[in-house]
């Protein structure tokens, strides 16, 4: 019971500060011109490259743009990107472990052990996702092809 009666008080305490806090902070806010207090004007006033980019998201409705163009400007192929173009240029169904293996030959880098279960499981997920959209569709078991909607995509890369 004295356990709790502690506890009890401890958080009246708490609770008392806060809204001691609180009301110095709408004190502030109510006499300063600009309806902010000391420290959240300066908070305002160093607008960092993060700060920055966080206002250009909230205008552009949460993307930004300059990141956006950045990231497509420095991004290698993704694996599947790679997995399109060699199913396009092949012409005809593969089943992972070889479009893998093409798939590195022509620059994709993975530091994992079973880039083909990686790859597999991949185009699973796009093909589940995006459904008639996707570039790829099973053929057969194991077996990948590339849909006709992706085919000039792929190629455009090449």
């Amino acid at each position: 019971l004295a356990e709790a009666k502690a506890s009890v008080d401890a958080n009246l305490k708490a609770i008392a500060a806060a809204d001691q806090e609180n009301a110095t902070k709408r004190d502030q806010r109510s006499a300063s011109k600009d309806g902010m207090t000391p420290s959240e004007r300066a908070m305002a006033e160093t607008a960092t490259p993060a700060t920055a980019a966080a206002k250009r998201r909230k205008q552009d409705g949460g993307k930004d743009p300059v990141a956006d163009i950045a990231a497509k400007a420095d991004r290698k192929p993704s694996g599947l990107d790679l997995a399109a173009k060699v199913l396009a240029d092949a012409g005809e169904p593969l089943a992972a472990k070889a479009i893998a293996e093409r798939a590195i030959a022509a620059g994709w880098q993975t530091s994992g052990k079973t880039p083909q279960a990686t790859l597999y499981a991949a185009m699973l997920r796009e093909i589940a996702k995006k459904g008639d959209a996707a570039r790829f569709r099973k053929a057969d078991r194991g077996l990948f092809e590339i849909t006709p909607a992706a085919k000039p995509n792929a190629k455009k890369g090449a």
